[in-house]
């Protein structure tokens, strides 16, 4: 702190002797004509000593931010010539430029970002990707004031070394306009008769100029990219989506309702994850657990508990039964008659136009298309752990036809993986009742929560008879005859876990293999790697859901669909970057745990500035009366501001009444809207209007309330 105190107070002082010293007579035109010929008298005396006092006093007056650099362009015109004062110019403008930016980079960039990090992050992502082509186009076009790019450059991520060299070329074509005027000063009468209508035209055609090199640049890559293969002369389609999950049907849907011939293929089912593994019969089977809860705890509501009898097959039939129900919205009958064609096989692209498919059939079909979308989904994980597989395990996909030929659910079970899936799973396990213990190798369940999230996740786990060890990390299965044995590992030393049945749910893996993506040299990583319009290596090839990242949501997967399916179909008119500002996900536990945006735990490890609100559900009336009175609304906000960053909810149907707050979210609405709209009483989403309440109520204005109260009184008199 005390050197950038050091850095601003020397600048101070220079600028105010600047002024003090009545130099800035000189940097006028009046004060360059008049002291032109004893100018041109001390060059004639000390040439080289003339050229580098004014290259110093250039350098100086630009690093300062000063008024007069373009009377200074126009002297060395007038002094030097056109080719020596154009280097002079050039090499000191280009540094005082630079050093203006290293110091508003030192003084400055920390405090912005972490003031305003979050609205920037759009904005240092563009500057880290084109900061080049935007300085050169400001360079280009005098309109901008110089010293004011200087400075906010320095607020962005930009290379000073990329600063220096765009700059110095991005003002050549101005500074060799102003030193040529220069030549000709006894007939400037003013600065404004340098830019007459034709030169400020010519500027701003210049501007356009890293837009076409821009644009030409990405026709020589593309060019590159795609030289060793052979472009069809036509094509059989618009787009072929390879995977019918959420990603690919959207991604179809979207193609059909564009009047686009779009074929869709699918190796497996229609639905993918969500519909057959993931999303709908998980929930199916919380749905049924928590019956189970409600009835062994009816006395809650007044009524009498009974001992739950039930049969587990017919539980795992009911989850099967909804599958089936809700199977008709993804099938093959309804994407037909959508204007989809559906193929059953296994799609493999052969070069960037071109996919083969190997039909379930029987038989090989190939599509040539102008474009293609990669929405293959992800597979469980499946961790290497010596013995597993002489012990078997299910996965939170093969469970379902596993288990469903079970009469009762597992005696005891032992649930690897402490994330949403693995809480939800061991939680429902346990209140159809299994004897289970959740196994976490990270401290604590739920990791990307915040900890006091985290602490009433595992407490109401606990409370349910799941048996939870985080920090404990599994090492090896063991069978001794017919039991089972997963051997974990803690501070404490090795510990034998006996079980019947253990499901792997240590998280998702994206499908990459098979596709063709190795032949064509499309870069994977943990995910196919993509740019912000979900393109791949090949721009006519894009990826969506969960093969492409970041987020493994089903509304997320249909949600980059239509950026993936609009870029890949209009692409070549105007792409759109995929926006993941504003991305719930619900962990559907008992309290469910909600969120949208930052929370405390990510706000302190990016060193985002925030206030935290907090409501508690416990105070609720609707919560009261359904006995769901527990959990809480915390919303982190701009400080002093009612902009909102983020939201954790905790609590009954949490994520239903996250709805409102990404709404307002999504649209800039703040706080004050929320406590401003009417919410019907009584609901649990009038908790979302009482923590808004409750930072209304911390921001009131104390001195005016005071007044208020003395007005009241006075009245009374």
């Amino acid at each position: 702190m005390s050197r950038k105190l050091a850095i601003v107070g020397a600048f101070v002082l220079l600028v105010l002797g600047f002024f003090a010293l009545d130099l800035d007579r000189w940097l006028t035109l009046e004060g360059l004509k008049s002291g032109q010929a004893q100018f041109a008298a001390w060059r004639a005396q000390a040439p080289l000593l003339v050229a580098g006092a004014f290259f110093a006093g250039y350098v100086l007056v630009t690093a300062l931010s000063l008024p007069g650099a373009a009377v200074m362009t126009l002297a060395a015109g007038a002094l030097f010539g056109l080719a020596a004062g154009t280097v002079l110019v050039s090499f000191a403008s280009s540094i005082g430029a630079t050093l203006a930016f290293l110091v508003a980079r030192f003084v400055l960039r920390d405090w912005v970002q972490g003031r305003f990090g979050e609205r920037l992050k759009a904005v240092n992502a563009g500057m880290a990707r084109d900061g080049a082509f935007y300085l050169f186009t400001l360079r280009l076009v005098p309109i901008f004031p110089f010293f004011m790019v200087n400075l906010v450059m320095g607020l962005v991520p930009i290379r000073p070394w990329t600063f220096y060299w765009v700059s110095q070329l991005g003002m050549l074509a101005g500074t060799v306009v102003y030193v040529n005027a220069g030549t000709q000063l006894a007939s400037i009468e003013s600065l404004g008769g340098i830019l007459s209508p034709g030169l400020i035209l010519s500027f701003a055609l210049l501007g356009l100029f890293p837009l076409l090199a821009r644009h030409l640049l990405g026709w020589l890559q593309r060019r590159r990219v795609y030289a060793r293969w052979q472009r069809p002369a036509r094509f059989d389609r618009n787009l072929v989506v390879i995977g019918a999950g959420a990603a690919g049907l959207v991604s179809a849907y979207i193609a059909a309702a564009v009047k686009a011939r779009v074929t869709l293929v699918e190796s497996h089912k229609m639905g993918g994850d969500c519909l057959n593994y993931g999303c709908v019969p998980s929930k199916a089977l919380i749905k049924s657990a928590r019956m189970a809860h409600a009835m062994r705890h009816a006395d809650e509501y007044g009524l009498e508990p009974v001992e739950v009898r039930f049969s587990f097959r017919k539980v795992m039939q009911r989850v099967h039964d909804i599958i089936r129900a809700v199977e008709p919205h993804d099938s093959i009958e309804r994407y037909t008659a959508l204007g989809v064609e559906v193929l059953q096989g296994h799609a493999r692209i052969i070069d960037p136009w071109t996919v083969e498919i190997a039909l379930n059939e029987g038989g090989m079909r190939r599509l040539t298309t102008r474009s293609i979308v990669i929405a293959a989904g992800a597979r469980p994980l499946v961790p290497s752990l010596p013995g597993l597989d002489a012990v078997g395990y299910v996965t939170s996909d093969t469970l379902w036809e596993q288990f469903a030929a079970l009469d009762e659910p597992p005696a005891r079970l032992v649930v690897l993986g402490g994330g949403p899936i693995g809480c939800e799973l061991a939680q429902s396990f346990a209140r159809l009742g299994s004897a289970v213990t959740q196994v976490e190798m990270a401290p604590r369940l739920l990791l990307r929560e915040d900890e006091e999230v985290a602490a009433l996740a595992r407490a109401a786990l606990e409370r349910d008879g799941v048996t939870v060890l985080a920090g404990h990390k599994a090492v090896r299965c063991e069978r001794e005859g017919e039991r089972k044995l997963l051997v974990v590992e803690s501070a404490e030393g090795e510990r034998r876990i006996g079980f019947d049945q253990l499901i792997c749910a240590v998280g998702r893996v994206a499908r990459l293999a098979g596709y063709g993506l190795e032949e064509l040299g499309i870069p994977v990583e943990r995910t196919v790697v993509t740019n912000e319009y979900l393109e791949t290596l090949y721009p006519n090839i894009l990826a969506a859901g969960d093969v492409a990242g970041p987020y493994q949501f089903t509304h997320v997967a249909a949600h980059q669909a239509w950026y993936a399916a609009v870029n890949a179909l209009f692409g070549h008119l105007r792409r759109f970057r995929a926006d993941y500002s504003v991305i719930p996900w619900t962990t559907f536990i008992d309290p469910e745990v909600a969120r949208v945006g930052l929370n405390e735990l990510e706000a302190r490890e990016r060193g985002v500035a925030c206030e935290v609100t907090r409501y508690g559900i416990d105070d609720l009336d609707r919560a009261i009366a359904d006995s769901a009175a527990h959990g809480f609304v915390k919303v982190l906000t701009t400080p002093g501001k009612d902009r909102i960053l983020g939201v954790t909810i905790v609590g009954e149907h949490a994520g239903d009444l996250m709805a409102e707050m990404v709404l307002a979210m999504r649209h800039g609405l703040g706080l004050e809207k929320v406590l401003g709209t009417i919410h019907a009483y009584p609901t649990l989403a009038e908790s979302n209007k009482y923590v808004a309440g409750e930072w209304k109520r911390a921001h009131a204005p104390r001195r005016l309330l005071g007044w208020l109260a003395r007005y009241h009184a006075w009245r009374l008199a």
